[in-house]
Formats: structure tokens, C-alpha cells, sequence
């Protein structure tokens, strides 16, 4: 609710979406039931219980912190005795010792061997973000270690998810003895045996399988069944480091190391891991949250060459964030991987020549720019499919298009799941009459194991995941027999509303819309999964200036104004013809609510604030 010490006298595929089931849903905020996008506002769960105001203020009073730190910091579980490990994570007290993680001792033990006798070491890589980030880490290290590396990264059109046969067997002709899958590899038993008495094999992976693992010398995976180490929430690129911690500590153990060998610098490896945690849309709580923090830090040293240059080329003109990392850096990078030549960002961050990396940077760019349109294209058709699949009452949305391109289906799942709240299967039918698909779920849905499930009773060809994200393909005669299966598996998406739910965590008045107030939310940084940034509400505001920005015009910047005259900057992204955009334009000027994210920043010494527009409502009264 509208807290007064935070009202005016205090001197970041969206954060915020909830899903929200059963009878017992609460009254709208500001009377909210449908935004102007067709949202539903609610206040957080706790906004108005005094006891998390006393929590809140605890807190702050404890570390000398603002208060709407504190309060927002109660408000997702944090007490004065868990907030110092928040407020400050490090790997230090964070980080487990890697052999907790089932097969990690086999696989150290083998790169050491590798590294020993300066192998070939073949690295077959997802074409994500996180297989890029992966196989970008590994592949720099045992370089520096001495070894010879071949690398590959699978065409999402011609080859598709995971390893494949010809990909394989032409790294073992090109001499690799020791073949690494990350990000992929626990689903491909079959295909890996391929390599039998010619390549040892080892898989970093932490996607799901409910069949037999492999049949290699190690599979490292905190979610296979028999692993006890609690990390299953860490992305592959998490992996891949604890994988060359260990693997640095058994060279130690031998006495490898000396002046001549020194030992490689690891800590300025976690700028990859941190990208890769966050565009993989794992939680930023405990170990992952000291990953990214310190990743940052890495980062901001700009000493990764493809990095810096593509954030020059990007236009971030302020220090790294984890938004910069979600909405900036890795839809570019993962450009690449979806339509265009799936190894560009491997190269871009493994290049030590500044040249190269901004060549590569500009044309994933440019092909990221290329991206944009073809979901553009492709977004409009399949909404209003998945408007007709959700009036008919189905658990799962099920979007298939003729002349889709299978490289943006995962991200037009990500805006139709927003938009409906359900989880959501975007697919682009092949001349061949296959399909290849992505789909994207809801907290609490396990889309993973549902296609794993399907692929497991004969419906898929191939097909992994996670909870939140799976990628698969298909015949299209049994396109139907999937959506079915699907449903039933996860029919309880039925009791959730078919609208976003926003969770506002406080209402600010526009003297609260401060520089200060910024620098106070920005202690709670870095925002993602498991740590949505906080959720404000400005109410009775009039839009005094619009101005269309950006390469594609969709972007707008604001001028907000509310009481007293003062105004208020603002940036909305992503606003099309519609409600919204009628309503910034109208000439009365109509009053508005606003919920978004302000952000402090600086540019050239300047400090300034912005608010970023997440949604817009009619104001249903006007101070």
C-alpha cells in the first residue's frame, strides 16, 4: 500500500508476472481488473501486513539501510538474520565444493589427464546463451592449459537440439579424444554411442531426463535422479566453472603448477556465468545471486574484448546489470544461434583480437535487428491462435505455423505465455512435414518433464528442457496426440487466469520518484528469477511529451506529470497501436496509473532516474 515515508519524503521473455489460481484471488489494486494491456493489478502478497512492515524496518534498522529496502526485502522471505548473506553473497561462503555433484571427481580427473598430456578436446555446445557462455569458458581454459580445442555448435535448422552423429564422428576424425557435450547431451544416449572406442565423453548439462543416462564416462547434472547436491537450479555455465574448479584443484594436487604453468585466473571467467544465469532464467537467490554479483563486477573491467564492444555497439552507456545481460546482451548473442550462423557468439566471447570482435559483434547486431522482424511477423497469427486455444478451455497453448521460422518460435512462446498465463508451445512446420518446436511455461508448471515425458512414450523425436523452457521436434501427424498429452499432464494451468497478474510492491508519489529512492532499490540488485526487481506504482499522472524512439519506433520516451507540476521521465518499451499508445496520444490528456522499475543511472558523471513503464491503467479517480 501507499507507505508516506516512501510517498515523497525518502531522501531489467517480464519481472513481476505472477500466476495466480483458485478462489481466493484479492482485490485488484487501484480497482485494476484489466490494464490497458489487459493485466491485472495486485499488491504483493504482505504489502499490507504490519508485521512485514515491522520486518522491513528491522531490517533497515539492523544494516542501515533505507526503508523501502528493508520493506521490500520482508516482502520476499528476507529476515534480519538471512539479509547480511543477501545484501552481500559471495562464493566464498556460498559455494559448495564441486564434488558434490554426482561424476564431478571422474570428470576432473579426466580433463587433468587431458591437460596432462595437452589432448585434442572436442566441446559440443548448446547454441544458447548458456551453451555459448559454456563452451566459451571451458574452451579458454584448457586452451590455457596447453590443450588443443575443437569446438562445435549445432545449426538450429539443419541440425538441431543436442548432439548429432555427423557433428561427432567429424570432431573424432579432426583427432578429438575427449568429447565434452554442455548444455546438452544427458537426452542423447543413443546418439553418443556413436563415439564408442574412439572419444571418451563427458556431459555438463543440467536439463531433465526421465530415461536411462548415458551411457558415458560422466554425466554431470544436478537433475538426474541419483544426484544429491541441491544445485539443480544453476545453469550450465555454473556448471562448466565447477567443472574447472575441480579440475584446476586435481591439477594442483598432482603439482602440475609452476612458474612456468601458472594457474588460470578463474574469477575473471564469472562475467560468462553470470550471462548465462540470467539469460537462462535461473533464480537469482543464494549461489546464483553471488555468481551474478560478482560477475558484474567482472564485466564492468570490460576485459573481455566480444563483450565490451558489443555492449558499445548495443548502446548501453552504463554499468553492466543483469537487465543489460537479459534484454541487451543476450537476445544478440543469441541472435546468432536462431537465424543466422549458430557459432558467432562462441566467437565473439572467446576472441582476444578487438577487431574480430567488433566485426562479429556488428553483425550479430544486425542480425538480432533481423530477428526482431520475423517475430514481428510471426506474433500477430499466433496470438489469435492461442486466443481461439484459450476459449476453448485448454491447459497447454499449442501454436503451429506453416511459414514460422523455427529460430524466434522460443521467444514469441515467451510473449504468448505472458500474454495468457499458460505454458506455451510455438512450432514451425519444415517442408519434410516435420515440426520443430520451443515452449515456455508458468512457476510451478514443469514443462521440461512434460516433454521429456512425451518424448519417452514414442510422441517426440527429440526433446529436453526445463521447468521454464523446453525445445523439441515432431512428426506432424502427431501434433494433436502432443497437445492432448500435454493437457492432461498439465492440466492444473486450467485454474490460473488467462491474464498476467502484476504484483505491485509499493506506490510512489512523484516526489518519492527520486535519485535517492533509486539508489535505495538498487541495493537489492541484481533483479531476476527469484528476485524480481521491485514493482512501483505512480497513480494520477498525466503524459505531458511522447516521443517515438529507437530503431524501430516502438519505443516511447515519456514526460509524466503529476502533483505539484513535477515531472517525471520515463521510457516504455515494446508499445504497438492499441489502448496504450491511444492513450499517451490522446490530446486531454487523461489521468493514468503507471507500475514499472526506476532505475538510477549515469551518464558522463550525471546522475540521473528513470522510470520504466511495465504497464498503464485509466485512473479510476483523480486527486
Amino acid at each position: 500500500m501507499r507507505d508516506e515515508a516512501l510517498s515523497g519524503d525518502f531522501t531489467a521473455e517480464a519481472p513481476g508476472d505472477v500466476l495466480i489460481g483458485g478462489p481466493s484471488v484479492p482485490p485488484p489494486a487501484f480497482g485494476v481488473e484489466s490494464s490497458l494491456s489487459g493485466c491485472r493489478w495486485q499488491w504483493r502478497p504482505g504489502a499490507d501486513d504490519p508485521a512485514i512492515a515491522r520486518l522491513g524496518s528491522a531490517i533497515a534498522q539492523r544494516y542501515a539501510l533505507p526503508e523501502i529496502a528493508g520493506r521490500v526485502m520482508a516482502l520476499r522471505g528476507i529476515t534480519p538474520d538471512s539479509a547480511a548473506s543477501f545484501l552481500n553473497p559471495t562464493l566464498r561462503a556460498l559455494m559448495p565444493d564441486p564434488s558434490c555433484l554426482r561424476d564431478m571427481d571422474v570428470a576432473a580427473a579426466r580433463l587433468a589427464h587431458a591437460v596432462k598430456i595437452q589432448e585434442t578436446v572436442a566441446i559440443f555446445g548448446d547454441y544458447d546463451v548458456d551453451g555459448a557462455c559454456s563452451t566459451a569458458l571451458l574452451a579458454t581454459t584448457l586452451q590455457k592449459l596447453g590443450c588443443t580445442v575443437l569446438t562445435h555448435i549445432p545449426d538450429r535448422m539443419t541440425e538441431g537440439y543436442g548432439p548429432n552423429v555427423p557433428a561427432l564422428l567429424s570432431l573424432a576424425d579432426k583427432g578429438a579424444t575427449l568429447t565434452v557435450c554442455l548444455d546438452c547431451g544427458t537426452a542423447a544416449g543413443d546418439i553418443l554411442t556413436c563415439l564408442e572406442n574412439r572419444s571418451d565423453v563427458l556431459i555438463i548439462d543440467h536439463h531433465k531426463s526421465e530415461g536411462k543416462l548415458p551411457d558415458v564416462l560422466a554425466t554431470v547434472n544436478p537433475n538426474r535422479a541419483d544426484c544429491t547436491s541441491q544445485l539443480g537450479n544453476l545453469c550450465a555455465a555454473a556448471l562448466t566453472f565447477f567443472t574447472i574448479v575441480a579440475t584446476v584443484r586435481e591439477l594442483r594436487k598432482s603439482g602440475w603448477f609452476s612458474d612456468q604453468r601458472p594457474e588460470p585466473a578463474l574469477l575473471g571467467e564469472l562475467d560468462l556465468v553470470a550471462l548465462a544465469t540470467v539469460c537462462d532464467v535461473m533464480p537469482l537467490t543464494g549461489l546464483n545471486r553471488a555468481f551474478v554479483r560478482q560477475g558484474l563486477r567482472t564485466m564492468a573491467g570490460q576485459l573481455r574484448p566480444g563483450l565490451r564492444l558489443l555492449s558499445e555497439i548495443a548502446g548501453l552507456k552504463t554499468a553492466p546489470s543483469a537487465f543489460a545481460l537479459g534484454y541487451t546482451l543476450g537476445p544478440r548473442i543469441n541472435a546468432g544461434g536462431r537465424i543466422a550462423e549458430a557459432h558467432l557468439g562462441t566467437r565473439l566471447l572467446t576472441t582476444q583480437d578487438a577487431g574480430e570482435a567488433r566485426e562479429l559483434a556488428e553483425r550479430l547486431d544486425a542480425v538480432n535487428r533481423r530477428r526482431q522482424e520475423v517475430e514481428t511477423d510471426i506474433l500477430d497469427r499466433a496470438m489469435e491462435q492461442a486466443q481461439v486455444q484459450v476459449d476453448q478451455g485448454n491447459a497447454v497453448l499449442m501454436l503451429v505455423g506453416s511459414e514460422w521460422h523455427a529460430g524466434v518460435v522460443g521467444i514469441v512462446a515467451s510473449r504468448i505465455k505472458e500474454r495468457f498465463n499458460r505454458p506455451a508451445l510455438v512450432c514451425a512446420e519444415q517442408e519434410d512435414g516435420q515440426i520443430k518446436g520451443s515452449g515456455r511455461s508458468v512457476p510451478g508448471i514443469d514443462l521440461g518433464a512434460a516433454i521429456i515425458a512425451a518424448r519417452e512414450n514414442k510422441l517426440l523425436t527429440n526433446g529436453g528442457g526445463h521447468a521454464m523452457a523446453a525445445g523439441f521436434s515432431l512428426s506432424k501427424n502427431f501434433v494433436s496426440d502432443l497437445h492432448d498429452f500435454l493437457n492432461v499432464r498439465l492440466s492444473a494451468a486450467c485454474s490460473r487466469p488467462d491474464r498476467a497478474i502484476l504484483e505491485i510492491d509499493s506506490v510512489l508519489s512523484p516526489r518519492g520518484v527520486s535519485i535517492e529512492t533509486a539508489k535505495a532499490i538498487d541495493i537489492l540488485a541484481p533483479f531476476g528469477q527469484g528476485n524480481d526487481e521491485p514493482l512501483i506504482a505512480l497513480t494520477n499522472l498525466q503524459v505531458v511529451r511522447s516521443d517515438r524512439i529507437g530503431a524501430n519506433g516502438n519505443t516511447l520516451r515519456l514526460i509524466l506529470a503529476g502533483e505539484g507540476n513535477r515531472n517525471i521521465k520515463a521510457l516504455m518499451f515494446r508499445v504497438t497501436d492499441g489502448p496504450t499508445l491511444t492513450a499517451f496520444e490522446d490530446k486531454t490528456r487523461p489521468h493514468l496509473n503507471f507500475v514499472g522499475y526506476l532505475r538510477h543511472e549515469t551518464w558522463q558523471g550525471r546522475e540521473g532516474v528513470t522510470f520504466f513503464v511495465r504497464d498503464v491503467s485509466l485512473a479510476t479517480s483523480v486527486n
